[in-house]
């Protein structure tokens, strides 16, 4: 039996299949190992030691590590299949040391999309776990280990604030200056002209152009009604230009552009865009058959394979659309550090069309396949080719401008865009020399518009843009910010909150280059450097390590704490004036001189609310009351002499839960016809047996853990 392990368990079933009976498929679920917190600053790093690094299996993981052990030592051979970027090569690596497997040895196996013929590929030709990838991940992660727990220390004592990150600290700086521009923008008066021309029926619209041949701004009324006066009543042709204009497919996508392309036609959040494509690369049930549906959707790289083009793109093209609408694989602009070992996200094969999936799948996993697919073929197909028509009218030195456009051919948009000719755009036949009438001069005042408020979509281009974070890291990075309250988003707007503007302002005081963009992108740009062995862990270490801590304790030091809002009340017990104060639970009122002096006015008891029932079994009224939660429960107002709580018997009747293949573990050791389970005691989580109670079997994971646990490498 051969052993291959997987980062998703939902990739277990689908690789098994494809292989067969001689081997066996296991999910890591992700990280096993992670740093610990020994040694100086709770970093789990060895400063002096040239930076070592100290791992400690997560407690989470110690019975999975043990279940990969047991299997690991009875496999002919292990072979490791996490996924193809950095923290997969990283993952691979930890397992390796956890396993006792030869890092130079064990095979290491890369597919970028979960079909049959890309793993039996991948078995063929195996690689090797990647070094240099995987110290670029280490040094990734221990920057973030001492920049977050530094930061985010000084903050909670400093600010009572969360917390501060790499990549989150420069990303909520973004949203605070799109924040800052607006409220700081003053809007300016201008005016536009347009008139309505008839041509042979057809109201025909022309924007004022040029004024004396040359550009113009109307900035008030004044001027307006200037070149108002000057507008004839009717408006000779002065040229009329017909021309064929080709206009090239969009490249297909990114992590990026998918993310924000889902914002754009549905609306999806970020996270929820990355989860469903997730599932499409993991696979789904279509038509009776387990498949990934999709390539590997954390990619930078807008690369199609020929292989794609030439056996699945182009034969399908040919015969849906015809020869004439096959195009050719298109190279995006180059860009710093890709990793173009990946393709863009596309569609496994052509065979499986939206329509068809769309009958297997969710309702978002269609929207979402169909984008990608059509997006995929859009981008090997042919140029759509556009008429365009310019007229130019001009009288006493004013020249207005009217265009029309009509398609030619439909190339690429007949599968990704809106092909259908608009008929406000079409022109109707202007003759060369032709005069025609004004109907109409609509003159208008507008005002210039504040910046565009941040859409999830709208960070992650500027994220992308300035080069800060990576594909695996967009997502995760809003919905960080979000968990800690640094920003609200509602319906798909980004606001910094109060929290998150205060962090910002702090940070860029005392920390500015830090959370700046350029010094986060040339931290990203030297992790790059290290996965192609251009550089060293040490070196990159050494460099940010020593100036950080040296800037850290010298701010440490002159850094007041946050001023503490006063009620305008006096503390009674030493004269002192009442603060608001933050707590881990919220704001609360106390004595400024704390911890000298420790009062804390009592909250005014509040007397309950009566329902107009009384208790069955003690006759007293029954009032509404909060648990510690805040839920609202009715109970009788005689408590604690009466502990009668309405409902209560509904309440106490255990949930019966039911067990399926995705919960098993393990078979048990004890009756051997039950599988072992997550459970949940009174007090804490536990692996039991699903024959409870008939079989009785218990492992407590707090032992396992200890058992699992290992140390640096």
């Amino acid at each position: 039996m051969k052993l291959i392990i997987v980062e998703s368990p939902k990739k277990c079933d689908t690789i098994g299949r494809y292989l067969g009976k001689e081997y066996k498929v296991m999910a890591s679920q992700g990280h096993i190992r992670d740093l610990s917190k020994k040694g100086k600053g709770g970093f789990g790093i060895d400063i002096d030691n040239d930076f070592q690094p100290d791992f400690l299996i997560d407690k989470k993981k110690a019975w999975l590590v043990d279940e990969l052990r047991k299997t690991a030592s009875k496999a002919d051979e292990v072979i490791l299949a996490t996924d193809p970027d950095r923290e997969g090569e990283a993952i691979s690596w930890h397992l390796a040391e956890v396993l006792d497997l030869d890092v130079e040895s064990t095979k290491r196996l890369q597919f970028h999309e979960i079909t049959k013929p890309a793993i039996e590929e991948a078995i063929k030709n195996p690689g090797h776990i990647d070094m240099n990838l995987v110290n670029s991940q280490e040094t990734r992660r221990m920057l973030d280990r001492i920049l977050g727990f530094k930061l985010s220390n000084l903050l909670q004592r400093k600010m009572t604030l969360k917390s501060a990150g790499r990549v989150q600290s420069a990303t909520l700086k973004l949203i605070c200056d799109n924040d800052d521009e607006i409220a700081k923008f003053v809007p300016e008066e201008y005016w536009t002209i347009d008139l309505n021309l008839n041509i042979d029926g057809k109201i025909v619209k022309a924007s004022l152009d040029k004024v004396d041949g040359k550009d113009f701004k109307i900035h008030n009324k004044e001027e307006a009604d200037a070149i108002l006066a000057r507008i004839p009543k009717t408006l000779p042709v002065t040229s009329l230009e017909t021309t064929k204009k080709k206009v090239p497919s969009k490249l297909p996508f990114t992590t990026s552009t998918m993310q924000q392309e889902a914002f754009a036609k549905f609306h999806f959040s970020t996270k929820k865009t990355q989860d469903l494509a997730q599932s499409l690369y993991e696979g789904l049930d279509v038509n009776g058959e387990h498949v990934g549906l999709i390539t590997y959707m954390r990619t930078d790289s807008v690369r199609i394979s020929d292989e794609f083009f030439y056996k699945h793109a182009k034969p399908f093209i040919e015969k849906n659309f015809g020869s004439e609408y096959v195009g050719y694989i298109k190279a995006g602009k180059k860009k710093e550090r890709i990793q173009d070992a990946h393709e863009a996200i596309r569609p496994t094969g052509t065979s499986r069309t939206p329509e068809i999936v769309a009958r297997f799948v969710s309702a978002d996993e269609a929207k979402l396949y169909r984008l990608i697919y059509d997006r995929a073929i859009g981008s090997l197909m042919s140029d759509k080719v556009d008429e365009v028509t310019t007229v130019l009218f001009e009288a006493n030195g004013l020249t207005f401008r009217a265009t029309g456009n009509r398609t030619l051919f439909k190339g690429y948009e007949a599968i990704y865009g809106e092909f259908d000719d608009d008929e406000t755009k079409l022109l109707p036949e202007i003759a060369a020399n032709g005069v025609y009438a004004i109907k109409k001069i609509d003159q208008q005042q507008k005002y210039t518009k504040a910046p565009a408020r941040f859409t999830e979509a709208k960070v992650v281009k500027t994220m992308e843009e300035v080069g800060i974070g990576r594909p695996s890291t967009y997502a995760a990075t809003i919905q960080r910010l979000k968990e800690v309250g640094y920003i609200s988003i509602k319906g798909g707007t980004v606001t910094p909150t109060e929290d998150g503007k205060r962090v910002t302002f702090v940070l860029n005081k005392y920390f500015p280059e830090l959370i700046s963009t350029e010094y986060t992108a040339n931290m990203e740009g030297q992790l790059d450097q290290i996965s192609e062995g251009e550089t060293t862990r040490k070196e990159a270490m050494t460099d940010f390590y020593y100036p950080f801590i040296t800037k850290f304790e010298s701010v440490q030091a002159y850094m007041w704490k946050d001023h503490e809002k006063e009620t305008g009340e006096m503390c009674p017990e030493c004269g002192s004036p009442l603060v608001i104060k933050k707590g881990r639970f919220g704001e609360f009122i106390a004595c400024s001189r704390y911890p000298e002096c420790n009062f804390k006015p009592k909250k005014p008891v509040v007397e309950a609310e009566q329902t107009g029932e009384l208790c069955p079994q003690c006759g007293k009224p029954l009032v509404v009351r909060k648990n510690a939660k805040g839920d609202k429960f009715v109970a009788c107002s005689g408590y604690p002499a009466c502990k009668y709580i309405k409902d209560n018997e509904a309440k106490e009747k255990k949930e019966v839960v039911v067990y399926t293949e995705a919960d098993y573990l393990k078979q048990c050791p004890d009756c051997r016809t039950g599988h072992l389970v997550y459970k949940m005691g009174k007090k804490a989580k536990y692996i039991g047996c699903t024959n409870f109670p008939k079989c009785r079997h218990v492992e407590w994971i707090n032992k396992l853990e200890k058992k699992g646990r290992r140390g640096n490498r």
